[in-house]
């Protein structure tokens, strides 16, 4: 085994000819781009079945990254191992399909000998490729120039710049798809459900909100000791005070007691009108749950009142409800 040594100077001075090096090799590449590119997007765009990336080596978890990155910006795409594919699993590819072949040498042999089967199926065949003169840039229908001068490990061995500008083309690939697909954050959020942004776009109000008997509510005519009783009850810090047609007067808060204690009136004969924050802050059922967050934090408040149409109370909305919610 050979001898290991660890000098620190050493760590960092590599780690920032790495970055050197692989940032260079993204302007390289940006530099080759041209109309090879648009016209790949163009054929992936008018794909009606899905985007089957493939891909050998470190080439192949590129393409899985790549695949995952598609499928979740509107262009369904799966991954299928070149080796696998010769034995069974290039059943998984239809007439309806477009192949992203990606190789940094172009002669990858399990992709080579899948080749003649991929053209026999008559789907377009794009390739990612530093190897402009090989027998995959031959092939494919077209070709994105992945070439890089040199790779960061200082042997030269290890797939490193080479594949930073294959993750990096198909990046650009899947951003250019969803533009020209109009593709949204609400799209996004649809297939990442489980994600916090999926939590901020699809969870509404409603889903959050108290209703019922859970939401603190008295007449503006309750004594302070039976709103009081009703804040305590109800655990939300604050009670509404609502008229007859149930429609929101005002809120009392925990820091509107606090505020009331200093003053050292006699809280026992106030009622909730007298003592009630007049124009609430009130939302919808049906806004997001990340715009009633937004609320209470321009407005400085922990609780929102949930109206409907008419006016009327119909639930409440806590800071910490949204916090359960891991909303916020």
């Amino acid at each position: 085994m050979p001898t290991m040594t660890f000098d620190s100077d050493r760590a960092l001075q590599l780690a920032r000819e790495t970055l050197d090096i692989e940032g260079q090799a993204l302007q390289d590449v940006r530099r080759q781009l041209d109309g090879a590119f648009a016209r790949a997007v163009q054929l992936l765009l008018a794909v009606t079945g899905r985007v089957v990336v493939m891909g050998m080596g470190k080439s192949g978890h590129v393409g899985r990254k790549v695949a995952a990155t598609l499928a979740s910006t509107g262009s369904p795409a799966m991954f299928v191992h070149p080796a696998e594919a010769s034995h069974g699993d290039l059943g998984m590819i239809t007439a309806q399909d477009a192949v992203l072949a990606i190789s940094n040498s172009g002669e990858s042999a399990e992709i080579s000998a899948i080749l003649p089967l991929v053209k026999r199926l008559g789907v377009p065949l794009v390739a990612i490729t530093g190897g402009m003169h090989s027998t995959l840039a031959r092939q494919a229908s077209v070709v994105l120039d992945s070439r890089v001068a040199r790779e960061a490990c200082p042997l030269g061995l290890a797939p490193t710049a080479s594949t930073i500008a294959q993750l990096a083309l198909g990046d650009a690939l899947a951003v250019a798809l969803l533009d020209a697909r109009g593709f949204k954050a609400e799209d996004f959020a649809r297939s990442h459900p489980g994600g916090a942004l999926g939590r901020q776009l699809l969870t509404h109000v409603a889903d959050v909100m108290r209703l019922g008997d859970a939401v603190p509510r008295v007449p503006p005519a309750a004594t302070f000791s039976e709103l009081m009783r009703e804040m305590t009850g109800k655990g939300l810090g604050a009670s509404a005070v609502v008229d007859a047609a149930g429609r929101p007067l005002g809120i009392f808060t925990d820091g509107d007691l606090r505020r009331l204690v200093e003053t050292g009136r006699d809280l026992r004969a106030l009622t909730a009108r007298e003592v009630l924050h007049p124009n609430p802050r009130c939302i919808a059922p049906d806004a997001l749950a990340a715009q009633a967050a937004a609320q209470m934090e321009q407005a400085r408040v922990s609780v929102l009142l949930v109206t409907d149409a008419g006016g009327q109370l119909i639930g409440a909305v806590s800071s910490n409800d949204l916090m359960r919610a891991k909303v916020i």
